[in-house]
């Protein structure tokens, strides 16, 4: 967490916000990168599936219409690789291998519903500026 001091009070204020990325580069890489990572299509979707509890590769496969087998092998080893999805293997016959959301994982799962929220509550609203954005656009063609 980033203390900051507050100019009309002199005392320490802490601050949840990320550095100012022109101020500190590498932190702005860094958001970059894990924004990058835990943002893209798959990602979100595979999050948001592992929220309900954990699931064999192929529950996976389908309750994520249209990702492919290649596609998400690949967005399940990064999210594992990040720290936001625990792999088990059984050594059953074939072996048994189970996902699930890592404590990590918990919380990124947890933004991910409250931006889900977000924009539920919101889509009356965006999709009025969206309606007026494009309407300007016609009336300037």
């Amino acid at each position: 967490m980033d203390v900051r001091i507050s100019e009309t009070t002199q005392s320490p204020t802490a601050s949840p916000s990320p550095p100012d990325c022109t101020q500190n580069s590498d932190a702005c890489a860094v958001i970059r990168s894990i924004l990058a990572r835990t943002t893209d299509k798959w990602s979100i979707l595979i999050v948001k599936s592992l929220g309900r509890g954990p699931h064999r590769f192929s529950e996976l496969r389908r309750a994520i219409d249209g990702i492919s087998q290649r596609m998400l092998t690949l967005t399940l080893r990064n999210l594992e690789r990040d720290g936001l999805v625990l792999r088990t293997v059984t050594p059953t016959t074939p072996p048994r291998v189970d996902y699930e959301l890592t404590t990590l994982g918990e919380s990124l799962w947890t933004l991910t519903e409250a931006f889900g929220q977000w924009a539920l509550s919101n889509r009356p609203e965006i999709e009025a500026a969206r309606a007026r954005f494009d309407a300007r656009l016609d009336a300037n063609t």
